[in-house]
C-alpha cells in the first residue's frame, strides 16, 4: 500500500463568519477584511504626488484608464439588472455633448457644466432607452449598440453641436492634479456605493428581475420601473466621465461615441469578471495601461490583444478579481491518501 497526497482547499475562519452574518472577532481579522482596500485607495491617492516619477503621460494614461472604469461600473450595474449593454458610447457621449454645449454656448464654468451635464446626460439616456426596456438578451443590446451609431450620424447629417468639426476651445479644468483626485475620488465611491447598493434589498429586487423577470412580475413588483431606475443610476458615472474627458481635453465631438467606449468597457467586465463591481475597475487598470503598452508593437498590437482576451475568456471565465478572491479567502493543504497497489 502506497501513501500518497491530494490538495485540500479550506475556506478561512473570516470568510466562513462574514459570508452572511458580517462578524469579525479581532484586530487581525479587520486588518485582513481591510488591507486590501486600503492598499489599493492609498496607491491610487499617492499616484498624483509622484508625477516627478510617473510624468505627465502616465498621468494622463490614469486619468482614461478611470474613465474606462466608470464605463465599465456602468455596464455592470445595468447587467445586474438583466440589461446587457453594448453601446456605453451613448452615455459617454451624451454627458460629452451636454457639458459641450453648457461651456460653448453658455460659458459654464467645469464647476457647473459637469454635474449638470451627469444628470442631463443621464435622463437623455434613460428617455431614449425607456421604450426599449421591454426587450431582453441580444435584443436589447443590439439596440444599445446601434444607439450611438444613430447619434453620430444626426449630428454629422444635421451639423448640429459643430457637426463633424465638434465644438472646440472649452473651459479648462483646474490642473492635473485636482483632475486625477476628481476623477480618482468619483471611481473609488462608485465602485464602494454600487456594491453596497447590489447588497440591499434594492439591488436584490435587480438581480431577481435578471434571473426570472416573469417571477418578479408575479410578485406584482413593476420590472419596467426598476429598469428605468436602473438606466438613470448606471448611465451616472458613464455621462460624468464624458463630461469630464470632455474638459480634459476642451474639446467634443463625434468620436465621443466611437466604438471604443463600447468595447473597452465590455472587455475590462470580461478580464476582471462581472457581478463584483471591484472586478470591473480591476479589468479597466488591466487592459488599458496595457494596451498602452503594446503601443509599440504597431499593427501587431492586435493579435497580442485577441490573445490575451482568449486567455480570460477561456482560461479564466470568472474573471481575475473573483479567482484572486477565492484564493485569498482560502488555503491549501496537502492531506494523505492511501492508494491500492493492483
Amino acid at each position: 500500500m502506497k501513501k500518497g497526497y491530494r490538495k485540500e482547499r479550506l475556506d478561512r475562519g473570516i470568510k466562513a463568519r462574514t459570508d452572511d452574518i458580517f462578524a469579525i472577532c479581532s484586530p487581525r481579522e479587520i486588518a485582513y477584511i481591510a488591507l486590501p482596500r486600503f492598499i489599493v485607495i492609498g496607491a491610487l491617492l499617492m499616484f498624483p504626488l509622484l508625477a516627478v516619477l510617473t510624468g505627465i503621460y502616465w498621468q494622463n494614461v490614469l486619468i482614461i484608464t478611470c474613465t474606462i472604469a466608470l464605463l465599465a461600473l456602468s455596464w455592470d450595474l445595468l447587467a445586474s439588472a438583466g440589461l446587457v449593454s453594448l453601446g456605453q458610447a451613448l452615455f459617454f457621449g451624451a454627458g460629452a455633448y451636454v457639458t459641450g454645449f453648457l461651456s460653448h454656448h453658455y460659458g459654464w464654468p467645469p464647476i457647473l457644466s459637469v454635474p449638470a451635464a451627469t444628470v442631463t446626460g443621464a435622463l437623455l439616456c434613460t428617455m431614449l432607452l425607456y421604450p426599449v426596456l421591454r426587450l431582453r438578451g441580444i435584443y436589447f443590446g443590439l439596440i444599445t449598440f446601434a444607439m450611438p451609431l444613430l447619434m453620430m450620424r444626426i449630428v454629422e447629417a444635421t451639423k448640429i453641436l459643430g457637426g463633424t468639426e465638434g465644438l472646440s476651445g472649452l473651459a479648462p479644468l483646474p490642473g492635473m492634479k485636482v483632475e486625477l483626485y476628481v476623477i480618482i475620488t468619483v471611481t473609488l465611491v462608485c465602485v464602494f456605493g454600487f456594491r453596497r447598493l447590489i447588497d440591499t434589498d434594492y439591488g436584490l429586487v435587480l438581480r431577481a428581475i435578471r434571473d426570472n423577470d416573469r417571477a418578479v412580475m408575479a410578485g406584482g413588483i413593476n420590472i419596467q420601473w426598476y429598469k428605468t431606475q436602473a438606466v438613470f443610476i448606471a448611465a451616472l458615472p458613464a455621462t460624468f466621465a464624458g463630461a469630464f474627458l470632455t474638459h480634459h481635453y476642451q474639446f467634443v465631438g463625434m468620436p465621443a461615441f466611437a466604438l471604443e467606449y463600447s468595447i473597452l468597457p465590455l472587455t475590462s467586465v470580461i478580464i476582471g469578471g462581472t457581478g463584483s463591481f471591484a472586478g470591473a475597475m480591476l479589468g479597466a487598470f488591466i487592459l488599458v495601461p496595457l494596451s498602452e503598452v503594446l503601443r509599440a508593437f504597431g499593427t501587431l498590437r492586435v493579435v497580442i490583444y485577441c490573445l490575451i482576451l482568449l486567455v480570460f475568456a477561456i482560461g479564466l471565465p470568472e474573471g481575475i478579481f473573483h479567482y484572486i478572491q477565492r484564493k485569498y479567502y482560502q488555503f491549501e493543504r496537502l492531506v494523505p491518501v492511501e492508494e491500492i497497489k493492483k
